[in-house]
């Protein structure tokens, strides 16, 4: 049955900035399809209500609560799902994150940052992962979340569309290096309705022009990342490695950047 190919039945992840949002629904999607999860993020209580969902449907959920900005602390999260669980199939990279701004007002210490945060973090995950997987499973998948802005220009993201885009960029090179045994792919989210977007969902004004402009007419959910996280993650994304799925509702343009003035 070709839904059996979707199925993580027995295989254990890792998912970064799991307490809310896309990393939340990622790692709810991976134990409904049959996998056990190590979450993290700053927030127990957000991690706490995760792994109760987790639990629910049947499967194991390890809680770390920390603070995933420093990039030791992201990496110790491998060993600690073969601590716990005993393997690591599974790595997912949705730490990151950078407060946009006019590229003007944007120092070289806000882009290293920016990059640290959003591609560094990342590499430490994956490096510390990777042979783990070989060790312990044979092989493995690692996902990153990258972003649309990291593809497409728009005022007032120079640190974070420029962080995104070598993310994307980082995953088809780690993907040409750990091949066969490891693939790595990313996913580009458009406009999702996650905490971020809580001010643009509940302001009619704000929200109808950018769905609008985007050609499925609406604002993504959660839960749809989470669905395009498990097709890479399972067998029945075996053969996609380096590629980034653009889960975005079609948008070959920002549907939203800051209303920043000509110079």
């Amino acid at each position: 049955m070709i839904l059996d190919s979707f199925r993580l039945d027995g295989r254990v992840a890792v998912v970064t900035g799991a307490g809310r949002g896309i990393g939340a629904a990622i790692a709810v999607a991976f134990a409904e399809a049959g996998a056990d999860v190590v979450i993290a993020a700053r927030t127990r209580s957000q991690l706490e209500s995760v792994a109760e969902q987790v639990r629910a449907v049947g499967r194991r959920a390890h809680v770390v609560e920390a603070d995933l900005a420093e990039p030791e602390t992201v990496a110790g999260l491998a060993s600690t799902a073969v601590a716990e669980f005993g393997r690591l199939d599974i790595a997912v990279n949705n730490v990151g994150g950078t407060v946009p701004g006019p590229l003007l007002n944007t120092s070289t210490k806000d882009l290293v940052k920016a990059f640290e945060f959003n591609v560094g973090t990342a590499h430490a995950l994956t490096s510390a992962a990777v042979p783990l997987m070989l060790a312990h499973a044979g092989g493995g998948a690692i996902i990153n979340i990258t972003s649309a802005v990291g593809r497409m220009a728009g005022r007032g993201f120079a640190a974070y569309g420029t962080a995104k885009g070598a993310l994307a960029h980082y995953t088809r090179l780690a993907a040409a290096d750990l091949c066969p045994r490891i693939r790595v792919n990313g996913i580009a989210p458009g406009a999702i309705l996650t905490s971020s977007l809580d001010i643009v969902a509940a302001n009619e004004q704000l929200r109808t022009p950018m769905e609008n402009v985007t050609p499925l007419r609406r604002l993504g959910e959660p839960a749809e990342i989470a669905a395009a996280a498990v097709f890479l993650a399972s067998p029945a994304g075996a053969y996609l490695t380096g590629k980034i799925l653009e889960v975005d509702g079609g948008l070959t343009f920002p549907n939203m950047e800051l209303p920043l003035p000509d110079l």
